[in-house]
């Protein structure tokens, strides 16, 4: 009996951490676009820039190794992406999110007459 309540335990903690994280991805990659997008002009920068992001959090090589031994390292990416679990793909995909609604909102607040820098 004791070990099923302690299950039940983890498994809110990790609901609690999964939406927690999602809702951090979500805001940080927002927030970080939409500076970008104020200041470079670029609305979509971020989110084309996004999966590269992705790639290097993923990756357990520095960025210089993706030039110096490029068939090593992608392919250790290769198979990294392949075994994520639905819960990374989860949290980095409201990443994404956050990026492609930054580029929504900047594009409401030129159509309605703001000018950001």
């Amino acid at each position: 009996m004791q070990k099923k309540e302690i299950d039940e335990g983890k498994g809110e903690h990790i609901l609690i951490q999964l939406i927690v994280s999602v809702l951090l991805y979500f805001v940080i990659f927002f927030g970080i676009a939409f500076i970008l997008n104020m200041l470079l002009r670029q609305t979509w920068l971020m989110a084309l820039v996004y999966p590269i992001i992705v790639i290097l959090i993923i990756s357990d090589h520095s960025f210089g190794q993706f030039f110096t031994q490029p068939g090593n390292a992608f392919s250790d990416v290769w198979t990294k992406v392949t075994t994520l679990t639905i819960a990374d793909v989860i949290i980095l995909s409201s990443g994404l999110a956050g990026t492609i609604v930054s580029g929504i909102v900047i594009k409401i607040l030129r159509r309605s007459g703001y000018q950001m820098f």
